[in-house]
């Protein structure tokens, strides 16, 4: 059994996925209409390192259960996915170029430095480099 397909809640489909590929670097898996009046899609993105890896599901907070949820974990602080990433001081760097808005810098947590950004869909984002052991 393997994960296949994982997902984060947002506000604009649209708008995430212009987010989610021309900031973060991720590539289009499937996009595909759900046929619901909301013009809704199977959304789905990949890492170009990993294209047949996990997928990130891009999906639309319409549930009230689902817009309670990404609004707590936003007043709470807590990020709604975490990315890895080889290089958290250069990630930062990059982003930050971009205009990305973050929340805390590279911050060394022992076993991982973290930094986590806003992903203007509704989200904070937690990126980790691992440290070696």
């Amino acid at each position: 059994m393997i994960i296949g397909v994982t997902g984060v809640i947002i506000e604009d489909q649209e708008k995430a996925l212009q987010f989610y590929t021309e900031i973060l670097g991720f590539q289009v898996k499937h996009d595909m209409p759900l046929g619901n009046a909301e013009g809704d899609r199977w959304l789905t993105v990949v890492s170009p390192e990993r294209p047949d890896g996990v997928e990130l599901l891009l999906e639309p907070n319409r549930n009230p259960v689902s817009l309670a949820f990404q609004q707590g974990l936003m007043e709470q602080g807590f990020p709604a996915i975490i990315l890895g990433v080889n290089d958290a001081q250069a990630e930062y760097e990059r982003l930050g170029g971009l205009g990305v808005e973050f929340t805390m810098p590279p911050t060394d947590i022992g076993l991982a430095i973290i930094a986590i950004f806003h992903d203007t869909c509704g989200n904070l984002i937690q990126i980790m480099q691992e440290k070696a052991q």
